[in-house]
């Protein structure tokens, strides 16, 4: 893999995969995945009734959320160079401090082919490089595949559980650097 961070952009890639910051013109992968998300996510990450988030909200959150630019960077295959998705780190204040979340979602016509893992493992290793000692990964209980790739890269399950009635469990994970 390789690692590089031109100005305060992370840019990583692997043998299939580029992962940089996201592009305007790429809202539409990032409405794709709010279009596609299981129907037991919960509203506020899905489109609403409204049809909100639009590609116009989504294009603004790219210009001005440092987000899209340093914590989830977009996922570009190399090969056809199309967005497929997201990985990277964020403080969602539910880890202690200095202990990112590391998240990723790709679009559904790309599973099972091992992006998720690769990606995530370009993350771990910048996320090692950096300094980073434990990092953190929440995943719903029913979302096997994700609990899967987290498995791979070294993530264990702890203790901490947030229930929720409606949607399910959200598992808390950690993995040492």
């Amino acid at each position: 893999m390789t690692i590089g961070v031109p100005g305060s952009e992370v840019a990583l890639e692997t043998s299939r995969l580029l992962l940089r910051p996201w592009r305007v013109a790429e809202a539409v992968v990032q409405r794709e995945l709010w279009t596609e998300r299981d129907p037991r996510v919960p509203p506020h990450r899905r489109i609403d009734a409204d049809g909100h988030p639009t590609v116009e909200e989504l294009e603004s959150s790219i210009r001005t959320d440092e987000l899209w630019s340093t914590g989830l960077l977009a996922v570009e295959r190399k090969a056809t160079r199309d967005v497929i998705g997201y990985c990277g780190l964020v403080d969602s204040g539910r880890g202690s401090a200095g202990e990112p979340e590391l998240a990723f979602e790709l679009l559904r016509r790309v599973w099972c082919q091992g992006y998720a893992t690769e990606a995530a493992s370009a993350v771990l290793e910048w996320a090692t490089v950096s300094g980073y000692g434990r990092l953190w990964a929440t995943v719903w209980d029913w979302n096997t595949a994700s609990r899967r790739v987290l498995a791979k890269v070294g993530f264990t399950e702890t203790e901490r559980r947030e229930v929720d009635a409606v949607y399910g469990t959200t598992l808390f994970t950690t993995k040492q650097l």
